[in-house]
């Protein structure tokens, strides 16, 4: 453990590359500040006004979600720290349109204020996501580039303890807030992803409705040991995408959160800019993978701002392999049952 560099040593190290890096580091400052903010009212829950509930007269963000009343609070809290910096465009999950700010910034950020927010009640782990991108020459397509143009991206872990995970694009470092005196101390640093895993996290009650090749990685997991991965797996489902992948950071796993047959599920449901953009960032920095199935995340240019994609994330062969599952059953073109898939439930 390196308790020793704290993030503000870093950030102030990484601002000396230029002025770009710069405005790089203060956002990610501001950022940090309030999630000091965040954490200390998330801990109070109740006792502070916070409850879980959804807010007055169900208001909806901009995908549809009813709001909780910690979403609105965080929201805010995030502008408000934000609000002092020279920035292009800002782009909240909870807020419908881009915000155009000083179109000569230099940098643009999309940030997810609270994820997770249906586990509050629950008295579970939630978070805040951000992604930086560079300013483009037309400020209103900030967030219509690929992935691979983020500049950093993090996330904060709002549980047993806060935990800020960030990159620049140079690896992964994790950072414990310490609440003797709200800084951010680095406890992890170069994390990497083990390339292959035994633990795998899906919300198992959606299998009917999955496409063929989530459903015959999901059989082949379950067949365990008997299986052709040859080994046994355990399951975990948190619900909270910093959760799932923070666990996937420290002990390695894969995440899989598939588009499914559902209505409003065919094209997945986390969010391209706020979410997937950023934690495949951070996959990929940690030597892990991230996948809609078919293509790279970070390959993806969004559509719209709002754009829901479907995200597998975590261990690269294990990406890799649900990649050639669902390469092969698109080559087959109708076959549908696991048991006639070249890698199907049983060994040959």
């Amino acid at each position: 453990m390196d308790q020793q560099l704290q993030l503000n040593d870093f950030l102030e190290k990484y601002s000396q590359g230029g002025p770009l890096e710069l405005r790089v580091a203060a956002a990610i400052d501001a950022i940090a500040a309030a999630s000091v903010s965040l954490s200390q009212k998330i801990s109070k829950g109740a006792l502070d006004g916070i409850t879980g509930e959804a807010t007055k007269g169900q208001e909806r963000n901009a995908d549809g979600d009813v709001q909780k009343d910690l979403d609105v609070y965080a929201d805010r809290v995030l502008r408000e720290h934000l609000q002092r910096l020279p920035l292009a465009a800002f782009a909240s999950e909870e807020e419908v349109n881009l915000e155009i700010r000083d179109p000569g910034a230099s940098i643009c950020i999309a940030i997810d204020p609270l994820d997770g927010s249906s586990n509050i009640e629950a008295n579970m782990s939630v978070g805040t996501i951000f992604s930086i991108v560079r300013t483009p020459a037309e400020v209103s397509a900030a967030f219509s580039l690929a992935g691979t143009n983020q500049l950093a991206a993090g996330f904060v872990v709002y549980g047993p303890q806060t935990s800020l995970v960030l990159t620049t694009g140079d690896g992964v470092d994790i950072y414990t807030l310490d609440d003797s005196d709200n800084l951010y101390k680095r406890t992890r640093s170069r994390v990497t992803i083990p390339a292959s895993t035994s633990e795998y996290a899906i919300n198992s009650s959606n299998y009917r409705h999955w496409e063929v090749p989530v459903r015959t990685y999901i059989d082949q997991c379950l067949a365990g040991s008997d299986g052709p991965h040859e080994k046994n797996f355990n399951m975990r489902w948190i619900g909270s995408l910093v959760a799932e992948a923070y666990r996937i950071l420290t002990r390695g796993g894969i995440f899989l959160y598939p588009g499914d047959a559902r209505d409003g599920y065919g094209e997945g449901r986390l969010r391209l800019v706020y979410e997937a953009h950023p934690m495949s960032f951070i996959m990929e920095q940690a030597g892990g993978g991230a996948s809609t199935g078919r293509e790279r995340v970070l390959d993806i240019a969004p559509r719209s701002l709002h754009q829901r994609i479907p995200l597998i994330m975590g261990s690269v062969d294990e990406v890799r392999y649900i990649e050639e599952l669902h390469a092969d059953f698109g080559a087959r073109d109708g076959m549908s049952a696991p048991l006639f898939a070249k890698r199907g439930l049983f060994r040959v």
